[in-house]
C-alpha cells in the first residue's frame, strides 16, 4: 500500500515539482497553500504524511501542525524549507516533527525522508545538524522571544505583518476588531515593540513572514 502524502506549500510551481518527484512511489492526495487549508484538508484527507513549508500566508506551517498534530497524532509530519536556522529545526522537533529538509536537497533525500519517518525513525537532513545540539539543550535561542506568545497571538502577528487590516484579520480569525486590536497590543508589549515596522520586522526575521 503507498504512503498516502499531503503537501503544503505557498509556490505552486514547487508542489507541482514535489507531486511529480513523489508520485511514482507515494499517492499524493491534495496540495494546499496556506496554513489554513492545511488545518482544514488534513482532518479530511487523512494523509499518513505531512510534507510542508513553514512560511506560508495567514497561518505559517509550524503553529499549522500544532495544531494539526492535536487532531491527527499519528501523522508524520516533513518541514521542507529554505530556513536552516538550527533553533527552528529544534522547534520543530519539540512540537512533533518527525522530519526536516531542505528544499535545495529535496529532490535527494525527500524519498529517503518518507521512508525513514514512515518506519519510525526521524529525518533531519545532515545540512542542519551541526547547530542542533546546543538548541536542544535549551541554550540561548533567539526563538525564546517568538515562543512567549500564544498561538493566538503568533496567528494574529503573522495576518496583520501580512499587511491584512484589523477587519480583515478578525474576519480570517472570526473575531472581533476590538479582540484582534487587544492582541496586538498585548504583543506589542510582550516584545518591547513600539512600531509597526518593528512588529513586520520581528514576523519576518521569526518566520510567521517570509520575504
Amino acid at each position: 500500500m503507498r504512503t498516502r502524502v499531503l503537501l503544503a506549500d505557498d509556490h505552486a510551481i514547487l508542489v507541482e515539482a514535489f507531486k511529480t518527484l513523489l508520485e511514482a512511489e507515494c499517492e499524493v492526495v491534495g496540495a494546499v497553500t496556506d496554513g489554513r487549508e492545511l488545518l482544514a484538508a488534513a482532518p479530511k484527507l487523512l494523509p499518513d504524511v505531512i510534507v510542508t513549508d513553514i512560511s506560508m500566508p495567514h497561518l505559517n506551517g509550524m503553529d499549522a501542525c500544532r495544531k494539526i498534530k492535536k487532531l491527527l497524532p499519528e501523522v508524520k509530519l516533513i518541514f521542507l524549507t529554505v530556513n536552516e536556522d538550527p533553533d527552528l529545526v529544534a522547534e520543530a522537533i519539540q512540537i512533533g516533527a518527525d522530519g526536516y529538509l531542505l528544499k535545495k536537497s529535496a529532490a535527494s533525500e525527500l524519498f529517503q525522508a518518507i521512508k525513514s519517518v514512515m518506519a519510525g525513525e526521524t529525518y533531519i537532513t545532515p545540512l542542519v545538524t551541526k547547530g542542533m545540539i546546543g538548541s536542544l539543550m535549551g541554550g540561548n535561542s533567539h526563538r525564546d522571544a517568538i515562543n512567549s506568545l500564544t498561538v493566538r497571538q503568533r496567528e494574529v502577528l503573522q495576518l496583520l505583518a501580512e499587511g491584512n487590516t484589523m477587519k480583515k484579520a478578525a474576519a480570517i480569525l472570526y473575531v472581533t476588531p476590538r479582540t484582534i486590536a487587544f492582541h496586538k497590543y498585548r504583543i506589542m508589549e510582550e516584545l518591547q515593540i513600539e512600531t509597526n515596522a518593528e512588529l513586520i520586522q520581528f514576523a519576518i526575521k521569526n518566520g510567521l513572514v517570509s520575504t
